[in-house]
């Protein structure tokens, strides 16, 4: 119908991204053993303002600001969607408070709406209380959309234990392990050699000194 227009302005996010949002707090993407640390992206308030402006979550004009208590449920909403994610991936019940929380963010949105603009009928929407509550819910949106309509068993977490990087295995045969196979998939690869080497000198009874990520 040619007088359904588009709302004046639209926000959302593509389930990779919401997947890098969880991958905002990881082990150590990419690194060797020596390197191994805890990463957080999301350090200060403002870093969690900047992710959502950079991924068009909040509008660049709302002059979005943001707290310690803001950025607390953040990372707490970050971390029952990661608990969502891996429970999928590792085939068991989530924690039920996981569960609760990401429903209690996902009802902060409000849902798509008709809107009549003149003559033209809109589709339009209704935004969450607050900037942070809205993002939160997109993003949430996004992960939830992929688990009902979507393949959730497509859902992955890295195979590299000091990595463990959330992402959609997007490859045609559905079989990928690791996030990138230059670090982690060629650290693994690496760490089987050595293990096979050890095994060709000592006997099987040392190969299992040497565990590959």
């Amino acid at each position: 119908m040619s007088n359904i227009n588009p709302a004046e302005h639209s926000h959302g996010i593509d389930l990779e991204s919401a997947l890098d949002f969880l991958n905002t707090l990881h082990p150590g993407h990419g690194r060797t053993d020596d390197q191994h640390q805890t990463d957080e992206h999301l350090e200060r308030p403002t870093d969690a303002a900047m992710w959502f402006l950079e991924h068009d979550l909040v509008h660049p004009d709302a002059g979005i600001r943001l707290g310690d208590t803001d950025l607390a449920r953040i990372r707490r909403v970050r971390s029952a969607l990661r608990e969502v994610v891996d429970s999928v991936v590792e085939n068991r019940t989530p924690d039920a408070d996981a569960v609760y929380l990401v429903n209690a963010v996902l009802e902060q949105r409000r849902p798509t709406r008709l809107e009549l603009d003149g003559t033209a009928l809109r589709i339009g929407h209704r935004h969450a209380e607050t900037p942070v509550d809205d993002a939160l819910a997109l993003i949430a949106e996004a992960i939830v959309e992929e688990l009902a309509t979507g393949r959730p068993e497509r859902l992955r977490v890295c195979a590299n234990d000091r990595c463990r990087w959330a992402f959609f295995d997007s490859s045609p045969t559905g079989r990928r392990r690791w996030c990138d196979m230059r670090s982690c998939g060629n650290q693994a690869k690496a760490a089987r050699h050595r293990a096979r080497l050890r095994e060709a000198e000592h006997g099987p009874d040392h190969a299992h000194e040497v565990r590959p990520n």
